[in-house]
């Protein structure tokens, strides 16, 4: 039982209150009874006493009415609109009307990372010029630095709130630094469960780690760097064990082999992100080789059957046997460049660091076709290459469907082919899809960009795949993965 629980239960105390104020009534009676016989003695007396006591009534009357029509004004008028905390760039902004609430009443999400001081209440003040503006924290994640820490908040704003009164509210509580992006409803996930889904599905299958990596660290370019060029042979820089951070930049050593760079050079990475990173391609390592081994049989329109799985190292050989079974034309066709070369690139493709490789086996075990999607920037490239004796019978049109299926798992936008207006089977495999689709002409080369979400597509970007294609053999340059 506390103090005052004990103090307002004791009756003791509750008689000394009881006679105290019992006292002070008295007195203030006896005072306002003498009070009012000295007024009444002089206004009976005096020559005016009956006209005084009128006009007083009539005073006290007047006061009354005017108290109860002022209290019934104010209460029925608006609030008065809070004041705008100063921007960073000390001008002030128009205040928001009702405190800073827009009057639309719809609401939007928002992403944002701001440094504050590393010292007692400063989360606290940062809250509260949010609060100013009705700015709701769905969630919060600290990164610790040397001279701060670093404030990744999910919001809920008032929807007609404008992004520059968010980072004024954010200066206003001490931030600096200030990021801000649009959110969806993916990122109310709080940050254990998200983590711990992108860990399952590393686990599952190794070609997942560089899409893990995005989900992870958001808008960022990852490029996969092999030990050794497949174009020159040459070994590439090696990487720490524990890896490297450069503010913007993320080196971690690939356990399949070369190194995995990750760059953001719009918002610096954390301590935490460079740990939670190297957590997950250290989980990717003790894990090893791994490819999902899921099959499919499929009934092409003659009657054969084939078997549709994902490909990886383990079969390259039988991909070697396969070239050998193609004839120069269909090599030519895929590779672009010498056919004697096109063996030393099937390790890199097979890879799936690189992308994803479905493979299509007959009955009997034999390769006859492979179907390569692969990370190139801000788009993702499709190949095909098909033995010669199971060309035109559908085995590179399911290649390519399933292909494209995988793309919009990985969140790509939009994926193209390099071809030749000569290879009517792939533009007609192309056209299938029931996508739109955009051609580009260059120096003899066709490029075909099929788009898988309503997105805009940047102007140049099917030219600047033509021109990739003229001056590198198609999937064999340097893998990048561009997240969005």
């Amino acid at each position: 039982m506390t103090d005052e629980t004990f103090a307002k239960s004791s009756p003791r105390h509750h008689g000394h209150h009881h006679w105290r104020r019992d006292l002070a009534e008295l007195a203030a009676l006896f005072t306002a009874v003498a009070a009012a016989d000295c007024v009444a003695d002089t206004v009976v007396h005096g020559p005016d006493g009956p006209g005084l006591l009128v006009g007083s009534a009539v005073a006290l009357l007047a006061t009354a009415g005017f108290h109860t029509w002022w209290s019934r004004r104010r209460g029925h008028s608006p609030p008065r609109p809070a004041a705008d905390p100063p921007s960073d760039t000390g001008a002030t902004a128009s205040p928001p009307a009702a405190g800073g609430i827009p009057a639309d009443g719809g609401t939007a999400l928002w992403r944002m990372r701001t440094t504050v001081c590393d010292e007692p209440g400063s989360l606290a003040a940062l809250c509260l010029a949010l609060a100013e503006r009705r700015v709701d924290i769905l969630a919060l994640q600290t990164h610790p630095l040397a001279d701060g820490t670093v404030d990744e908040l999910l919001l809920r704003a008032p929807a007609a709130l404008a992004p520059v009164e968010l980072t004024r509210a954010a200066a206003a509580g001490g931030g600096r630094g200030t990021w801000l992006e649009r959110a969806d409803a993916h990122d109310l996930v709080d940050a254990p469960t998200r983590i711990l889904g992108l860990a399952t599905r590393t686990a599952i299958d190794a070609a997942e780690l560089p899409l893990a990596l995005r989900q992870l660290l958001g808008r960022c370019t990852i490029h996969s760097i092999p030990a050794r060029s497949p174009h020159t042979g040459a070994s590439a820089e090696p990487v720490p064990e524990d890896g490297v951070w450069e503010e913007t930049v993320l080196r971690l050593r690939d356990p399949s082999g070369g190194s995995i760079t990750i760059e953001r050079p719009y918002l610096p990475f954390t301590p935490t992100e460079f740990a939670r990173a190297r957590a997950l391609v250290e989980l990717d390592a003790r894990l090893g080789p791994r490819v999902p081994r899921r099959t499919d049989v499929l009934t092409l329109p003659e009657g054969n059957e084939i078997t549709v799985r994902r490909a990886g190292a383990g079969d390259l050989a039988a991909a070697r046997r396969m070239h050998e079974r193609c004839s120069r034309a269909t090599l030519t066709r895929r590779y672009h460049g010498p056919v004697t070369d096109a063996d030393r690139y099937l390790r890199h493709l097979l890879s799936p660091r690189f992308g994803r490789t479905l493979a299509a086996y007959t009955a009997s075990g034999r390769l006859v076709a492979l179907g390569h999607l692969l990370w190139d920037g801000n788009e993702t490239e499709v190949a095909l290459l098909v033995e010669d004796d199971w060309q035109r019978r559908g085995v590179g049109s399911e290649l390519l469907r399933r292909l494209i299926a995988l793309a919009g798992e990985a969140g790509c936008e939009s994926v193209y082919a390099v071809t030749t207006s000569s290879n009517t089977g792939m533009v007609a495999a192309m056209r299938a899809l029931d996508l739109p689709l955009d051609y580009q002409i260059e120096e003899g080369t066709l490029v075909v960009t099929a788009r898988l979400a309503p997105a805009p597509v940047a102007p140049g970007a099917a030219s600047g795949a033509a021109r990739r294609a003229s001056d590198s053999q198609p999937g064999f340059g340097q893998p990048t993965e561009k997240c969005r």
